[in-house]
């Protein structure tokens, strides 16, 4: 077993021995967390969220909220203690020292980007496209919208966390004009607070808890996002005093915009107009009384989502690329362009991956795909938090109170459970993504095995 693979980051350093730059500050580590929250999921999955649990939308970004603050708290001890890139697969390695887990993290979170890119295409396909066009079938939109992405990844794509900065606050821009109209409509008396308190699910009380669990469930879609935070810890000034306050505010801002939005939401159009729509917060728009142009909103939504889809793919194309220069995938996966320097086998491997995900499940099934898998890794995090707490560094971190990762490992289980009312399908999608990571690991494993050479577990 080599060390590289027993300790996935087992230096700060690039693989020509020299060093990251560490060129981001505080606000701008602020801004890059806020910005990786912000995007798709509360621009699409809105209706699909008020579809589960009823008027009552703002509920599950409050219990969301909650559940993502535990599991960042485990995650900023985490980076404190061990400041360096590959976040879940190196906190993973470090507590359980078993490769295959290693390997089985690594992928979820390969995945995880690749299921939310896919929802994001559909919900760029979707009704925020047709405020332009409605000629071409969602469907080829959505896969030409990967194709696209994939091109300006092979391009490479030449990114600064300035450049985030930036987008960020276009995606902001479109919340805060969302919280605009709302702050107008109850100034005016318009909208229907009675929807705030309605729950959709009809019967007995678990009924009504599962509908709870399923909207949290997909609903924390929207909050997935500060955990690629910790892959910048190698480029951050200070990281160890900088994340606790970049995370913590972070979540806290992008959480409370979200249950704000999720009243603003219920209050103007009712859940079943909500449930209905690619574009909910379009509908929010057109029921406001500002008369702001719907054209301009859905601009900046397809922005938005663009943005999301973008980040999530060259994540994943990185970590296949990381994956087999690792020599856990197959090494052909970590093939690079000549002129342009960007991995060309990773990227058209986890863009045929994200075109088969688009041809198979629509926006709720993608997001909560996406938060299935990543509930899924959180829970290890979680769990690793606790069992490291035997390793001891020598500077100072934050550490958080043992209660906090518990119950973070308890609630993400529970959310990841059947108990979220979860279709079968999203399940399912999980397991052949996983099965196909599998099958990789293991033609790797016969492959490396003929030739004689290290296995890389």
């Amino acid at each position: 077993m080599s060390a590289s693979v027993s300790d996935p980051v087992a230096s700060p350093e690039g693989g020509d021995g020299t060093p990251l730059r560490r060129a981001i500050g505080p606000k701008l580590l602020l801004l890059f967390v806020i910005g990786d929250i912000l995007g798709t999921g509360i621009y699409a999955t809105t209706g699909q969220v008020a579809g589960k649990v009823g008027g009552a939308l703002w509920l599950p970004f409050v219990i969301g909220f909650f559940v993502a603050i535990l599991t960042a708290a485990s995650y900023v001890e985490l980076v404190g203690k061990y400041p360096k890139a590959a976040g879940a697969a190196l906190y993973t390695q470090k507590a359980f020292k078993v490769p295959f887990l290693t390997f089985i993290v690594a992928f979820m979170v390969m995945c995880s980007g690749l299921s939310s890119a896919s929802a994001a295409a559909r919900a760029f396909s979707g009704d925020y496209f047709a405020e332009f066009t409605d000629f071409f079938p969602p469907t080829l939109i959505a896969i030409l919208f990967i194709l696209a992405l994939a091109a300006l990844a092979l391009r490479g794509v030449s990114e600064s966390v300035k450049t985030n900065m930036v987008l960020t606050l276009v995606e902001l821009t479109g919340l805060l004009i969302i919280l605009a109209i709302g702050a107008w409509a109850v100034l005016s008396g318009d909208g229907e607070p009675s929807r705030l308190g309605e729950f959709q699910a009809e019967g007995s009380g678990y009924a009504l808890i599962t509908s709870v669990l399923g909207a949290t469930a997909l609903g924390f879609f929207a909050f997935v996002g500060f955990e690629d935070s910790v892959n910048m810890a190698e480029e951050t000034k200070d990281p160890v005093r900088a994340f606790p306050r970049a995370i913590f505010i972070g979540v806290a801002v992008t959480g409370t915009i979200y249950v704000l939005v999720a009243l603003v939401s219920s209050l103007l159009v009712d859940h079943r107009v909500l449930q209905g729509s690619s574009g909910p917060l379009l509908e929010v728009v057109k029921a406001g009384g500002l008369n702001f142009p719907p054209k301009l909103f859905a601009l900046i939504a397809l922005f938005a989502v663009t943005n999301s889809a973008l980040i999530n793919i060259m994540m994943a194309s990185r970590l296949c690329y990381g994956m087999a220069n690792e020599r856990i995938l197959p090494r052909a996966l970590g093939r690079v362009l000549p002129q342009r320097r960007t991995p060309v086998v990773g990227i058209v491997f986890v863009s045929l991956l994200a075109i088969g995900l688009v041809s198979t499940g629509e926006i709720a099934g993608l997001g909560d795909t996406t938060a299935f898998l990543l509930l899924c890794v959180f829970a290890v995090v979680n769990v690793a938090v606790l069992v490291l707490r035997r390793d001891r560094v020598e500077h100072q971190h934050f550490r958080t109170p043992t209660a906090l990762p518990v119950l973070g490992a308890i609630t993400c289980l529970i959310l990841a459970s059947p108990l979220s009312d979860r279709p079968a399908d999203v399940y399912i999608r999980a397991g052949v993504l996983l099965a196909l990571g599998v099958a990789l690991w293991a033609l790797n494993k016969l492959v490396m095995r003929s030739r004689g050479e290290e296995e890389a577990g």
